[in-house]
């Protein structure tokens, strides 16, 4: 099959949504499907306001046409609600092409912290977005529950998987520092919610692993913890595995694939009842989940290191990709 992904979040962003389109496109490629991406990195760009890191294309709508009919996809894939979605479902309904969306950020909540734009606008915007797609992919039973009751429709399940073969136990620890560690992975941005983490009482030391806008106010006032930068690959494996409890304190996440990846390095969880930990922490043997995010920290040290590991190895990527792409339909059109 040939499926066409126009993207708005795509490398070199550095993200769980580009980690999860990222490892399912080298899936698809290994099961034989040819799989071609368009992302900012075809287009001139601009960083997007507050938050330099991503970049936006810039008037994508005149050139993603000729790029979506050179390609012939056989099935049309549109992940992100940015300057390259609209554009390239644009194209599709000109063209009388069916294609799939999925919903992988919590824009509304994303737009409210930044902006006086009230969240009902945002959402009013997203569902006309993903209203003409034949299927809308989302990741747990908590995320569709919560678009059923906004309105949206034809939604269907795309879930997350971790590789247990990069993301493992190591007992070699990358840093000398005092223990317990407690880790965060992930953008150091105000939805993160990374505050939370900070300010909660944890008697060791608070480790973040990644980078964004938020990093150097944090770094100002919170100078105790170690901010270590974007980690990749084996680095960033072994920064998981360093840690005793892995803190994820968003509230606004649609998933967290970071939390399998902490699993899978044998780290227990701690975060909010909310939905994404409440979708991926399903077992009270692996984390704990409590409004007090101090009790969460101190609950899932007492958590198996083992026990983490083989909740992890239960999830994997290739029955994401199978998913996936069982959820696409055919293109079509004129």
């Amino acid at each position: 099959m040939r499926i066409l992904i126009a993207s708005d979040a795509w490398k070199p962003q550095v993200s769980g949504v580009v980690r999860t389109l990222g490892t399912v496109v080298e899936r698809l490629a290994a099961g034989g499907h040819t799989v071609d991406v368009i992302g900012p990195d075809r287009f001139r760009t601009v960083p997007l306001p507050g938050y330099p890191q991503i970049r936006l294309a810039v008037r994508p709508g005149a050139r993603i046409g000729a790029m979506i009919d050179a390609f012939t996809p056989d099935a049309v894939h549109i992940p992100v609600e940015g300057p390259i979605g609209w554009a390239a479902r644009r194209h599709c309904l000109r063209r009388g092409f069916a294609f799939t969306t999925s919903y992988l950020s919590q824009f509304p909540d994303y737009v409210a912290m930044r902006t006086a734009i009230p969240r009902g606008w945002t959402w009013a915007v997203l569902r006309r977005f993903h209203g003409r797609a034949a299927r809308t992919m989302v990741a747990t039973p908590t995320l569709e529950a919560l678009l059923r009751a906004r309105g949206f429709t034809h939604l269907c399940r795309w879930s997350r998987g971790v590789d247990v073969a990069l993301f493992h136990p190591d007992d070699e620890p990358i840093l000398d520092l005092p223990r317990p560690i407690a880790v965060y992975v992930g953008r150091v941005a105000v939805e993160k919610n990374i505050e939370a983490f900070l300010s909660a009482q944890f008697g060791g030391t608070k480790l973040v692993v990644g980078d964004g806008p938020q990093r150097a106010a944090l770094q100002r006032r919170f100078p105790e913890a170690v901010f270590v930068g974007e980690k990749h690959g084996a680095e960033l494996a072994a920064h998981y595995a360093m840690g005793d409890v892995f803190v994820f304190p968003s509230r606004t996440d649609t998933f967290g694939l970071v939390m399998l990846e902490a699993l899978a390095c044998g780290v227990p969880v701690a975060a909010y009842p909310v939905p994404g930990p409440l979708d991926v922490i399903t077992d009270p043997a692996v984390g704990c989940l409590h409004e007090d995010l101090s009790v969460a920290m101190a609950e899932a040290l007492t958590r198996s290191r083992a026990a983490c590991r083989r909740f992890a190895e239960s999830r994997s990527w290739q029955a994401s990709a199978d998913q996936f792409l069982a959820n696409l339909v055919p293109a079509g059109g004129a």
